[in-house]
């Protein structure tokens, strides 16, 4: 049973192991985004995080201490110059790890680590907002066409509510009209049977 035995072996002896780490610490701090195995990528992360926290520290003590980690000149200045300033206002969190598949041949899984925040990945964000924004000014136009469009949808309602009044108004008027077409047809052979009586007195009065 492996109580307190923590971290992984990887098949390889303490010191092999040792230097393994401190190969690829110092490599990431150098290019700040590597590519290896799933299993030491989450290995080294804890390495990594604790060599950046000691260049934010400052100290000579941490100076040597780290010195032990990294081997190189170029990344020592780096970790105790641009990376310091970088992450000063970050508690812990410096690395990204993002799984990419498996190796052709024996199927490993494979993954990047890398810095957050790292150079060339800030311009990115600015080019999203800005395309987010190009949207949204499109939105803004749209309430205009519809403020256009609406006074002339309520034109065409108030067309065809006119319409609908005036075939209302209109069986009114025709219903009138009957009414006196019938009244004229009723009073018209009154009228011709008074002409006949008029005419049939007419001329009793000259006899």
């Amino acid at each position: 049973m492996r109580h307190l035995k923590s971290g992984r072996i990887l098949g390889r002896t303490t010191a092999h192991r040792k230097a393994l780490f401190r190969n690829m610490v110092t490599a990431l701090i150098r290019r700040e985004r590597i590519r290896t195995t799933l299993a030491k990528a989450k290995e080294l992360r804890s390495h990594v995080e604790k060599t950046i926290t000691l260049g934010k520290k400052g100290t000579l003590h941490a100076k040597r201490l780290a010195r032990k980690v990294v081997v190189e000149k170029e990344a020592f200045s780096k970790l105790f110059g641009p990376l310091s300033e970088r992450y000063a206002k970050r508690n812990g969190g410096y690395t990204r790890i993002i799984k990419i598949g498996h190796r052709r041949g024996d199927d490993a899984p494979m993954a990047f680590i890398e810095l957050v925040d790292r150079e060339g990945e800030a311009p990115a964000p600015k080019a999203k907002v800005e395309k987010k924004a190009a949207p949204k000014k499109a939105t803004a136009k749209k309430p205009e066409k519809k403020a256009e469009a609406k006074p002339e949808k309520a034109k065409k309602t108030e067309k065809k509510a006119v319409k609908k009044t005036e075939t209302k108004k209109k069986p009114a008027a025709a219903k009138k009209e009957d009414k006196k077409k019938t009244e004229t047809k009723k009073a018209a052979p009154k009228k011709a049977a008074a002409k006949k009586t008029a005419k049939k007195a007419a001329p009793k009065k000259k006899k």
